[in-house]
């Protein structure tokens, strides 16, 4: 039992534990593993057994150089930022354009909320689809989609039409919400994967906050159709770096994860247990793929389709994700999450209201620039979040004899649950009993620092435990949308008749109550991966080639 997590004595490799490391006290299983014929990390991980194990093949994402995976990265995550822009960007100016529109606030907020509907049923088609087509297809679709309702946003003058647009535009945000997760692990090796993760989140995140802050003056300014006519000229910039830089990054590989089979003769790697000989001494491995594979071009790599990377029925894909959800690692990940990011929507809802009245009376640009603390703290937050939770890993590895457990991307959620104790009950409290504009802002930046914590665990343990079924476990993660559609379409009149302390004590409590629900999978996740990976008919529906 390391550091109380529970060992499975039923399943000799379980999904997810992963041998990474040389040191010379390794358990007795792996000794007769013949270490150097595995890749190996460089620089200060030159020790570290690569995970998963990259094939032969240039064409393979894992041997791409590092500033190509990094550009990739920085292209996807910038236009994730721009959509998590698109969705708050109008809630400083809720007044001015429910007022222009000529419908309530009630209504205009609830528009927001078919918009997160709308995002959480876009990614039961574009997250399976992306699965069986790769990610490059769906990139382009959804961001030429964005670039169309942002112009439609922008030219639209009846409520009607402008809330179709919104609808559309929620399908377009749903891949670059989850997809980019899916595109890390394409890329990157299990400790790499935390910093990579974080530096999406911090765009995404800082999107939300940040587009709300600028917003805010190019409403006052240049009117609400202007933050349309921003978003689709990026858009555009942004799909043209799409198409031009960001090949499909899905690739099929026979092997990624390097477990002792018995005996020390034979080594069993991959998602499709394929079996690689080891001679009697143990030095040769047999290997086939890549091997003669030459380079594709870069003409060849602008192809949008580029065959199917999945050889199950085509209607798998999408029911896996309801099934997922039963997975309690899953079913965590839903919860801490749902619960979160769903709170956080909560604030930019009621800040409008909250802000504009006494004793605040804030403008439309000064409600904008409340987002500047969510904004330099999720800053903060990223850059802490992501490289502690890769170095925690590393560092508990090592003291595991070189056995990495995806339990350890779970520590973090301390940190999480301090900052959102502080930050959403401390929001109800300071508008309850009107104190300096200072109070409230600064809780709302540490309710947005707690998610960034949250996101970073929760993803990362998630893309380690069921590598195969990224795609299909985000979705059912994201079910948070049909959740927070719920509580947004609801949140005004539940703010305007009970009041802030009372909504911000009861989203506290519960965000506590799921936060602690971390403690019984840091014990039980290894037996519960276990217990999944063990059961033949859940192996047999979720296997790509059945």
């Amino acid at each position: 039992m390391a550091f109380g997590i529970l060992e499975c004595k039923k399943m000799e490799a379980v999904p997810g534990t992963a041998f990474m490391s040389d040191q010379d006290d390794l358990p007795p299983e792996f000794a007769s593993i013949p270490r150097e014929q595995l890749k190996h990390g460089t620089g200060r991980y030159k020790d570290m057994i690569l995970v998963p194990q990259p094939s032969d093949s240039p064409n393979d994402p894992l041997n791409w150089s590092q500033p190509k995976k990094d550009f990739i990265l920085l292209i996807t995550s910038l236009s994730a930022s721009l959509c998590g822009a698109y969705g708050p960007m109008l809630s400083p100016g809720f007044l001015v354009i429910s007022s222009t529109l000529q419908i309530s606030l009630l209504t205009l907020a609830q528009s927001s909320a078919w918009l997160i509907l709308s995002i959480g049923l876009g990614l039961f088609f574009t997250n399976p689809l992306a699965k069986i087509f790769g990610r490059r297809p769906i990139y382009l679709f959804a961001i030429t989609l964005m670039l169309i309702t942002s112009i439609w946003g922008a030219i639209t003058t009846s409520y009607t039409s402008f809330l179709w647009s919104r609808i559309l535009a929620g399908i377009g945000m749903a891949p670059y919400e989850t997809l980019i997760q899916c595109t890390i692990g394409d890329l990157y090796f299990v400790h790499e994967r935390a910093t990579r993760i974080a530096v999406w989140n911090l765009f995404l995140l800082t999107g939300i906050s940040g587009g709300a802050l600028v917003a805010g003056y190019i409403i006052e300014r240049e009117g609400y159709r202007w933050t349309f006519g921003v978003c689709a000229i990026f858009f555009g910039v942004l799909g043209v770096l799409v198409f031009l830089f960001v090949p499909e990054t899905a690739y099929k590989r026979d092997g990624v994860l390097p477990v002792l089979v018995g005996g020390g003769e034979k080594i069993k790697l991959g998602k499709e247990h394929e079996v690689l000989h080891v001679d009697e001494a143990g030095m040769n491995i047999t290997e086939s793929n890549g091997e003669r594979e030459k380079k594709h071009s870069y003409l060849r790599s602008l192809r949008v389709f580029t065959g199917r990377y999945s050889k199950a029925p085509g209607w798998k894909p999408f029911v896996r994700p309801a099934i997922l959800l039963f997975y309690p690692a899953v079913f965590w990940g839903f919860l801490v999450y749902g619960t979160v990011i769903t709170w956080i929507v909560v604030f930019s809802v009621v800040n409008a209201s909250i802000f504009v009245e006494d004793p605040y009376n804030f403008s439309v640009s000064e409600v904008g620039l409340i987002s500047l603390s969510p904004f330099i703290l999720t800053i903060i937050g990223e850059v802490i979040s992501g490289p502690l939770n890769d170095w925690i890993c590393v560092y508990l590895t090592k003291k595991n004899r070189g056995i990495y457990e995806p339990e350890f991307r779970l520590p973090l959620m301390s940190v999480s649950l301090i900052l959102g104790v502080v930050g959403f009950y401390g929001f109800g409290a300071t508008v309850e009993y009107k104190t300096h504009w200072f109070g409230p802002v600064f809780c709302f930046g540490l309710a947005n620092m707690s998610l960034v914590f949250a996101a970073t665990c929760v993803f990362g343990y998630i893309v380690d435990s069921y590598r195969e079924l990224n795609e299909e476990a985000f979705v059912a993660i994201n079910l948070r949308n049909l959740l927070t559609f719920g509580l947004t379409y609801f949140a005004v009149p539940w703010y305007q008749d009970q009041g802030a302390l009372i909504v911000f004590s009861i989203l506290g409590s519960l965000f506590v109550f799921v936060t602690l629900l971390t403690i019984p999978l840091w014990v039980f996740g290894k037996r519960f991966r276990s217990f999944t990976g063990r059961n033949e008919w859940l192996q047999r529906f979720m296997n790509d080639n059945n």
